[in-house]
């Protein structure tokens, strides 16, 4: 039988060996998150894409030229390429600004009236027609701001809009008019091309996949007007009496698909980490 008084030294040499193993134990490290690097400083952009245009009206003047009856039956204009570049200031990780400018190609466009009238149908009375067409190109420099909305697995939705100018250029005007069924014709053209600067704004939203830092994708939807450019003076062949007429083709404005790149000027910031911390 084991006595008391020799429990107690067993005891005691037990606890001061369990003592001493704990002492040996690394004490539990803390490694604390690393810092949130927030992305700025400048950057470049190109962009390409399609624009879908239309415009409002088709406006001829002067009114007092046009027959009492006459009136716009149809109106259509091509889609265009867009090529664009761009400089911007990236504030933070949620705020970006940039100025761009692009080019939008050459797009046609055609315009068909009717009136009534004594003359038509070789002067038996009826209706009249006149096709006008063209070519309608801009050039567009724009301010724009950006809010990006958060970044989840590397992709940043973001809502944006913007202000400018475009240059607008009507080319190529000619003016085909059908006297009825008697199919007499007329032909109007202008001696030279018109160009003009118009307000411009838009309003847009999109998502960037950031491959990197300093790398960024762009997928973006943007709805433009480019202001209402009017044409040079279309004159009638061979007919002295023929007032000259302009148009104006009335906000035009386009629903544009784009696909862009963003490069980063400066160098990659990587997250210092703060030395390890031991507990206690």
């Amino acid at each position: 039988m084991v006595s008391v008084k020799s429990l107690i030294p067993a005891c005691a040499a037990a606890l001061i060996s369990t003592t001493a193993g704990a002492a040996d134990l690394s004490p539990p490290m803390y490694q604390p998150p690393p810092p949130v690097v927030e992305a700025s400083g400048w950057y470049l952009r190109g962009d390409v894409g399609i624009g879908v245009q239309t415009f409002q009206e088709f406006d001829l003047a002067p009114a007092s030229s046009l027959p009492a009856t006459w009136t716009i039956n149809q109106t259509d204009i091509q889609d265009t390429t867009i090529l664009g570049f761009g400089i911007g200031y990236e504030l933070n990780s949620w705020l970006r600004f940039d100025v761009t400018g692009e080019y939008r190609t050459k797009a046609g466009f055609d315009a068909l009236g009717s009136y009534t009238g004594a003359t038509c149908n070789g002067g038996g009375g009826g209706i009249c027609f006149d096709r006008y067409s063209g070519n309608y190109s801009a050039a567009v420099f724009m301010a724009n701001a950006y809010i990006d909305l958060g970044t989840w697995w590397c992709l940043t939705p973001y809502i944006g809009g913007g202000v400018g100018a475009a240059y607008d250029r009507i080319t190529d005007v000619t003016d085909l008019g059908i006297i009825g069924t008697s199919g007499t014709t007329g032909f109007g053209y202008t001696y030279s091309d018109s160009a003009s600067w118009n307000l411009a704004w838009n309003a847009q939203a999109g998502l960037t996949y950031n491959v990197s830092n300093n790398f960024k994708i762009d997928f973006n939807w943007r709805y433009l007007n480019m202001g209402s450019p009017q044409s040079a003076n279309i004159y009638c062949q061979n007919t002295a009496s023929c007032v000259p007429n302009t148009f104006t083709l009335k906000d035009i404005t386009s629903q544009d698909f784009r696909i862009g790149v963003r490069w980063m000027l400066q160098p990659d910031v990587v997250p210092v980490l703060p030395p390890v911390m031991s507990r206690g």
